[in-house]
């Protein structure tokens, strides 16, 4: 017999009805707050607060809604506190009943411009310390990456400075603040002509063969031995990742604790500078070099290289492929390196020219003022293991960001660099979570120590013993159950 569905009729009451026992036990959220404290919240924000006036949402509360909104990629706050009632899982997460108000979307915004940046980065500097104390950060080996993210901005938005009427008004002169930050963060030429009125942080970057676009570009770094996010910084998209390499070895060291041995990153970062400092730092730098990534291209195809000319310490000259001398002419203060010349006329007599040079005034090179302390970075860089490096960061660092696409990184927000860097905060810090509770249980981790004793022990003692001797001397040294 068929059934029928007889009008719907509102309960007055619900008797039994508990919130703990409809949420799963598995569930993320419940992982979640099982290893998040968010009452930490309180302290960081305590200042931005006052003793008199209306009672505010509790920062813990505010704090997790923002964090449903990037781990459920909503595309709006308003959306975002529309669904709240419709999902018992948040409600439970939040702390909220059935029946209780839910906050206006308006909170959010007004909680982000009076925490600004400074509780966002506490809360991921947290979460990469919780994970340090579980095991699941090395910290001697940095892995490092860039990627761009489109800013929350049309390219019609864009203006030329140069046409603009100089109105004395607040919009104005931010743009010149702008246009003065530019001029320090090394932009291209584009970035200090043309700026956009909608977010003025944001700037014109053109990747590969595709059309120009308003970006911002995060920085990151990442330990190899879980992929948790130990350091990350937001720029402007003009901003050359080779400058930030710095700044993210000691944001790793400061938040971990613990000394950087070995930095990987692509030939962007391959510049003299970074790594000077590397060497400076007692760093290995598996990085690929720049000049010898673009070797044997342009106009440098089918030209000598420079470790065809023999460099003579005692003399400081080069020799060329012909057997002439090229003396130190110029220093080149800014960028610190000796020009090496021969005489015009040799070159212009030698047989060899066609392959050594296309310059009319014959073929110069050019050596660092710490050319030996180069040298020995650059032997790191070209090291088995550096290759090896190099080919995993390629997939660790696509991985990474892949797993942030889940939360939106690639595209904006909200405008303006602060509120982007606490987008890159709640996206990192995210992540950084999804390892945390889904870490290995403690008696796998024992397995893996003593299967790492089992394997050491092995190769230390594999030719030291006959066979017989060897299955005795293991199977004495380690008991299995």
């Amino acid at each position: 017999m068929m059934g029928y569905q007889s009008n719907y009729q509102h309960k007055l009451f619900v008797a039994g009805f508990n919130l703990e026992k409809r949420i799963r036990k598995n569930h993320i959220l419940r992982k979640i707050l099982e290893k998040i404290d968010f009452n930490f919240i309180y302290k960081e924000v305590k200042e931005a607060y006052g003793n008199n006036g209306n009672v505010s949402v509790p920062p813990p509360v505010i704090l997790k809604i923002m964090l449903l909104l990037v781990l459920y990629n909503v595309r709006s706050e308003r959306e975002l506190m529309i669904t709240i009632p419709e999902r018992l899982d948040w409600l439970w997460f939040l702390g909220y009943d059935l029946d209780d108000e839910i906050p206006d979307h308006s909170v959010l915004s007004k909680a982000r411009a009076r925490w600004g940046v400074k509780a966002f980065k506490s809360f991921f500097e947290r979460i990469v310390w919780q994970c340090i104390e579980a095991g699941l950060v090395d910290g001697d080996k940095l892995f490092v990456d860039a990627s761009l993210i489109d800013a929350d901005a049309s390219n019609n938005s864009v203006v030329d400075t140069q046409s603009l009427k100089r109105h004395l008004n607040k919009s104005y002169r931010h743009l010149e603040e702008r246009l003065d930050d530019l001029t320090e963060q090394k932009a291209t030429p584009a970035n200090t002509r043309d700026i956009s009125t909608t977010d003025s942080d944001a700037s014109i970057v053109r990747q590969g063969k595709g059309k120009s676009k308003l970006c911002y570009k995060t920085h990151r770094g990442v330990d190899p031995k879980h992929e948790v996010i130990t350091a990350t910084k937001v720029t402007s998209g003009c901003v050359d990742e080779g400058e930030v390499l710095k700044e993210i070895i000691e944001t790793h060291e400061q938040n971990t604790q613990k000394k950087v041995d070995t930095a990987v990153a692509d030939s962007k970062y391959g510049k003299i500078d970074n790594f000077l400092l590397c060497h400076d730092l007692g760093i290995k730098a598996h990085v690929p070099s720049i000049e010898e990534r673009h070797r044997g291209s342009g106009r440098q195809e089918g030209i000598f290289p420079k470790e065809a000319f023999t460099y003579n310490s005692e003399s400081d000259t080069f020799t060329c492929p012909a057997g002439e001398v090229l003396r130190r002419r110029n220093y080149y203060k800014k960028r610190k390196h000796y020009e090496y010349k021969a005489s015009s006329g040799i070159c212009a007599q030698c047989e060899l020219r066609g392959k050594c040079t296309r310059s009319q005034d014959g073929r110069s090179l050019k050596r660092h003022e710490r050319q030996d302390d180069l040298d020995i970075m650059l032997t790191y860089a070209t090291s088995r293991e550096a290759k090896s490096d190099i080919k995993t960061r390629q997939h660790l660092s696509e991985r990474s960001y892949a797993r942030s696409d889940r939360y939106g990184y690639k595209r904006a927000r909200w405008r303006r660099l602060w509120r982007m860097e606490i987008q890159d905060f709640l996206i990192a810090t995210i992540q950084n979570i999804t390892v945390l509770i889904t870490q290995p249980k403690d008696r796998m981790s024992k397995s893996n120590v003593q299967i790492d004793q089992i394997s050491k022990y092995l190769r230390q003692k594999w030719q030291d013993y006959s066979i017989t001797a060897f299955i005795e001397r293991f199977f004495s040294r380690f008991a299995f159950v």
